[in-house]
């Protein structure tokens, strides 16, 4: 707080918010430290419930659907396809990530907003490691190709496995 010339409220208030997500975790008497990655039998326990999250979300948009939502996602996939090529992980990570919460967003349901959050900040620092192992950024994007493609189809079924199999 002192670094900054700002009030230790703002700063507890946020340090608060990242413990609710998992970011960092409180240790008494020793203030706090950023969070260990979600295990292997976290991500086992939480990928299922984003799945789910996400194809509910996704089921309660489908039906209206707009060119603008897919203006949207074009848009995305481009951005994700200029990472892929330069190798940016960071920032394929957090298009990844964006192109999923857009969907999410959309979704009329209260609160499904704030599960989905606190489900992705458990997995981040997973997801910027799956994308440092040495394969073939492209297949991300092309992923996410397949999975607008199979949107404007306009099958249900077929795009909420699209969505489903690219939840991992």
């Amino acid at each position: 707080a002192e670094r900054f010339q700002v009030s230790r409220a703002p700063i507890r208030e946020a340090l608060k918010q990242l413990a609710h997500e998992g970011m960092v975790e409180s240790k008494p008497n020793c203030g706090m430290r950023v969070a260990p990655a979600s295990s292997e039998s976290m991500q086992e326990l939480v990928i299922p419930l984003r799945q789910t999250v996400e194809s509910f979300a996704l089921k309660s948009i489908f039906a209206e659907l707009s060119e603008a939502d897919f203006q949207e996602w074009e848009t995305l996939l481009e951005e994700m396809r200029t990472a892929c090529e330069t190798r940016d992980y960071a920032q394929l990570t957090e298009l990844d990530i964006k192109f999923h919460q857009s969907i999410v967003m959309k979704s009329p349901e209260q609160g499904l907003m704030s599960i989905w959050v606190t489900l992705v900040s458990r997995l981040r620092r997973h997801f910027l490691a799956g994308f440092q192992k040495p394969n073939d950024p492209m297949k991300v994007y092309y992923e996410h190709v397949a999975i607008v493609a199979m949107f404007r189809t306009g099958k249900l079924e077929p795009s909420m496995q699209a969505l489903i199999s690219n939840i991992d």
